[in-house]
């Protein structure tokens, strides 16, 4: 008799659910649609694929309570305007949109639709319905230079770069900083492509680089066209975003990579719960934004164990990478000693560091 009843209620909670209802009697409630685009293809390396991979992990840990959607290869402009609009019009109420230059037509979508709640990556702007999210990816740029200033012969690193706004230029100085601060002779070599993700621009850029006696190529673009030509040219290579070793089995000899998961579970669940409000998170080591890929067999154990070490202190807040003093390329003081940079001024950052050879473009 117990078996039966058991079926019998089994089967109607079944019917409840499929009739819109939960035991008891309450309505069930509908999934929060969530809505994600991304810059690039999801591939399966880089910067939107470290997103999806946040997303997934989103999915997983709230199962039923979230729908989720994703357009990618999304153009910078009036594309992403389009794209954004068409997510708000078929009724998602949470939409990420994972690129800088996402920025403005994210706002001007969410003026148009108060009830949708937004959430840009890597902006400043915010408004009631619209919150900015970062990682401090300038502590793993840090750690990964230590890395590059204990492998060089040349002293001479290449560093593929997308566009000159604040969070590449943080990154790469604070890439040098790390660089330099065990290796004052070594020098990085910056090479634009102009484009967050062209294989063909970057592996270009890699090469010109190598040409010139870099014997070290990290990147912050978004295909593993660098760590590719690394590996073809017998050069070390530092990937970014994601771990990028099978595209360099010889090379790779770390990564700062980025994990998104933990936001996008906490920003979805805030939502389904009525609780999302617009805010700026800026998370960091300690956070579990940023970590760093497995070393690669090249890497003594002695520069893994003061990685290591540098990672631990930047965690616990001992170790600022723009902590001073702080030099430009003219030497000028930027930041005094016993003093750290600013969030603030890290956001706005627009100039390069000591160690870095060339001109910022404007």
């Amino acid at each position: 008799m117990r078996q039966i009843k058991s079926w019998l209620g089994l089967a109607l909670a079944a019917g409840l659910v499929a009739a819109g209802l939960a035991p008891g009697g309450a309505v069930a409630a509908d999934p929060l649609k969530i809505g994600f685009v991304y810059v690039s293809p999801v591939g399966d390396a880089g910067w939107t694929y470290q997103h999806d991979q946040g997303r997934l992990e989103m999915e997983r840990a709230l199962g039923a309570k979230v729908e989720t959607s994703y357009v990618e290869s999304v153009p910078e402009g009036a594309d992403a305007e389009r794209v954004i609009r068409k997510f708000a019009s078929d009724g998602y109420q949470l939409i990420f949109t994972t690129s800088f230059g996402y920025m403005n037509p994210t706002v001007k979508v969410a003026r148009q639709f108060p009830s949708v709640h937004f959430e840009h990556a890597t902006g400043y702007k915010r408004a009631k319905n619209v919150s900015t999210y970062l990682a401090r990816f300038y502590e793993g740029r840090y750690l990964t230079g230590i890395v590059a200033g204990k492998m060089t012969k040349s002293n001479k690193i290449g560093y593929v770069a997308a566009f000159p706004i604040p969070e590449v230029v943080r990154g790469i100085n604070a890439f040098t900083r790390g660089l330099r601060s065990v290796n004052r002779k070594a020098e990085v070599r910056v090479v634009w492509t102009s484009s967050w993700y062209d294989p063909g621009k970057e592996r270009e850029a890699a090469e010109t680089l190598i040409s010139q006696g870099a014997d070290v190529i990290t990147l912050h673009t978004d295909s593993t066209a660098p760590v590719q030509a690394a590996e073809d040219k017998g050069v070390w290579a530092i990937g970014y975003h994601s771990d990028m070793s099978k595209y360099g089995k010889r090379a790779h000899l770390t990564a700062a990579t980025h994990h998104w998961g933990g936001y996008y579970t906490k920003v979805a669940e805030d939502a389904v719960a009525g609780k999302w409000a617009s805010n700026n998170t800026w998370g960091g080591i300690k956070d579990g934004f940023v970590k760093l890929a497995p070393f690669g067999d090249a890497v003594p154990a002695d520069v893994r164990q003061l990685v290591k070490a540098r990672e631990a202190e930047i965690a616990a807040g001992a170790l600022h990478p723009f902590a001073g003093p702080v030099r430009d390329q003219a030497g000028r003081i930027v930041v005094a000693e016993g003093q750290a940079m600013s969030d603030k001024d890290m956001l706005g950052m627009k100039f390069y560091v000591e160690g870095v050879v060339g001109k910022l473009p404007k």
